[in-house]
């Protein structure tokens, strides 16, 4: 009986032990799985930004593309303009020219008309430039501006590509510290229960051998209980109680006397 309540106590702790152990290694499996599942977080994360961070940049591309070719069209312009402002100008000094040497009437006002037309013309011409390169230099600071946009953004790019490598290091060693784990619990959970399925047994049998010695004694209860009147009956015998109180002696002692 004895061996086996400290049978039972050793069983006891040992399945406390096994369910520390089970518990130590539930927790170990929550925290890489934690950790695995913050990783492909923090990675899909990264991966979603830098997409947006593309989209970002691809919309600003386009429209530093379409500065650039407004820019090149107002250049172009301006460029056609200048042209033209040195071929009327030079228009203008040859028709000063014819004006000067105008043999009649009809010659000097027909150069004195077209020498008014050309400088309305280079004038016009002047007003164009003078715009277009107001429009331009606002087109240069737009570009500018995106640049240094697109230049941010592509720098952010740089920056967030470079911590996949780690996040992508980190959902790996998860994920194998996880297969671990996995194993590890299935073995303390064995342990466990292994080690309550004894304790259970062991327990049984010792209800068992309680449960037999109480019947034993009560067996042995009931047979004394039984045995009791006999007893009582031998010391309370009326055979004794006639000895003592015997009338013959006295008549004997009587006669002796006479």
């Amino acid at each position: 009986m004895t061996s086996l309540e400290n049978l039972i106590i050793n069983l006891r702790k040992k399945k406390q032990a096994a369910t520390n152990l089970r518990k130590k290694a539930e927790k170990q499996l929550q925290e890489v799985r934690s950790l695995e599942r913050r990783s492909s977080h923090g990675l899909h994360l990264i991966d979603r930004k830098i997409e947006s961070e593309r989209e970002d940049a691809t919309d600003v591309s386009g429209i530093l593309n379409q500065k650039t070719s407004q820019l090149e069209s107002i250049e172009r312009l301006v460029a056609a303009a200048k042209e033209r402002i040195i071929h009327e100008k030079e228009t203008l000094s040859q028709t000063e020219h014819e004006l000067e040497f105008a043999q009649n009437p009809e010659e000097k006002q027909y150069a004195e008309s077209r020498l008014i037309s050309l400088h309305d013309h280079i004038r016009e011409l002047e007003y164009e430039i003078k715009n277009r390169e107001k429009t331009a230099k606002k087109i240069v600071e737009d570009i500018a501006r995106y640049n240094e946009i697109k230049s941010k953004i592509s720098s952010k790019i740089q920056q967030q590509s470079k911590s996949k490598p780690s996040l992508r290091e980190k959902i790996s060693t998860s994920h194998k510290d996880t297969q671990k784990f996995i194993k590890d619990l299935e073995q303390k959970a064995k342990a466990e229960a292994s080690a309550t399925k004894s304790l259970s047994v062991i327990s049984s049998k010792l209800k068992e051998l309680l449960a037999k010695k109480r019947k034993l004694s009560q067996k042995r209860k009931s047979t004394t209980k039984r045995k009791s009147p006999t007893k009582t009956t031998k010391r309370k015998s009326p055979t004794k109680t006639t000895k003592r109180k015997s009338p013959t002696k006295k008549v004997s002692r009587k006669k002796s006397r006479k």
